[in-house]
């Protein structure tokens, strides 16, 4: 009965908060989460697996405290964790996905969505990787609120709150269809896989395994310069060292840059990952392979403005690639290394 009724004293406030943003142009609208008067899932089946977007969102401000959502690559922090449940089942969260309280999800106040952290409860020492998708909590100290089975699997969910540690891992996927991404990244966490490495391990276990001999590049040109798209293949064999490649200099002799996005094992992230920028920046969609299976780096370029790339670099991060890196033309070999 307490927690029920701490439940409606804190959505009291969250709507008392958003009425005073919106009559305050200076005060930053809240992102909305799975909450009461967040539209529900209409289907009768199992909600979908992802399908939002990725998001980090602007400053907004909750019962007079304000969160600044942003990429947090080392974030590491202790508190006290939540959980919510049946009241927000199957309605819509921050990112566009839907809720399900029998998921491994979590909400969080400004960590990026979605992303992965690594959740572990201080006081029995059981340990989770939940995929966050939503924002909150909104009270006091706590860091982080769960879903009822990510509750139940740290050993709290009678209690209602635990003291626990989380742990920012990475960027996940958008559509992790069956959830199958996020097994695989608990399967790394069983197996003492260090947190650093357990996205590209689960990439790799979800991803395909069939040998290749080549590496393909198909790079478009830039859609904001109204051009038709420029479509170049090129094949170099990864087994073996290669010449520099250097991107061919423009009318003044300036240098190119690309954005290292990052590498996927599965050629459906990566895919996904390219799309996403298409319209905005020129994109690169390369595959290496050798006698491990294939893997696929997404970058974006050939840009030939510095302050244009560090646009791109900002674009990238905020999307949810925390780890995408700036490189120049004379570079990019040792990139694909």
């Amino acid at each position: 009965m307490l927690r029920h009724a701490r439940k409606a004293i804190v959505l009291a406030a969250i709507g008392l908060a958003i009425a005073g943003c919106s009559s305050h142009k200076k005060q930053a609208k809240q992102d909305p989460f799975a909450g009461v008067g967040s539209p529900i899932y209409p289907g009768s089946g199992p909600v979908p697996w992802g399908g939002g977007r990725y998001h980090v969102g602007k400053p907004y401000q909750v019962a007079g405290v304000w969160f600044t959502p942003k990429e947090q690559p080392n974030y590491d922090r202790k508190g006290t964790a939540s959980w919510y449940g049946e009241d927000f089942n199957r309605r819509k969260t921050s990112n566009g996905e839907w809720f399900d309280m029998n998921r491994l999800t979590a909400a969080h106040a400004t960590l990026p969505l979605p992303s992965y952290a690594k959740v572990t409860n201080l006081e029995n020492g059981r340990e989770v990787v939940v995929r966050i998708n939503d924002r909150g909590p909104f009270v006091d100290t706590r860091v982080m609120d769960l879903s009822k089975a990510a509750a139940s699997e740290l050993g709290y969910l009678n209690q209602g709150t635990a003291k626990v540690r989380v742990q920012y891992i990475g960027p996940a996927p958008l559509n992790d269809k069956g959830g199958r991404h996020l097994v695989a990244m608990n399967t790394e966490l069983e197996r003492g896989t260090p947190m650093r490495k357990m996205i590209a391990a689960a990439d790799h276990r979800r991803g395909k395994s069939a040998p290749a001999e080549t590496v393909m590049v198909a790079e478009a040109a830039p859609v904001k310069k109204k051009q038709a798209p420029k479509v170049v293949a090129e094949t170099v064999a990864f087994e073996q060292p290669a010449e520099p490649v250097q991107a061919a200099p423009g009318p003044t002799g300036e240098v190119s840059y690309y954005i290292q996005l990052g590498s996927f094992s599965d050629g459906g992230n990566a895919a996904r990952a390219r799309d996403q920028f298409a319209s905005v920046w020129p994109v690169q969609f390369i595959e290496l392979s050798g006698a491990a299976g294939p893997v696929y780096r997404v970058r974006l370029g050939p840009i030939s403005d510095n302050d244009d790339a560090q646009t791109a670099l900002s674009d990238a991060r905020s999307a949810g690639f925390t780890d995408a890196r700036l490189i120049k033309s004379e570079a990019v070999q040792a990139a694909l290394q």
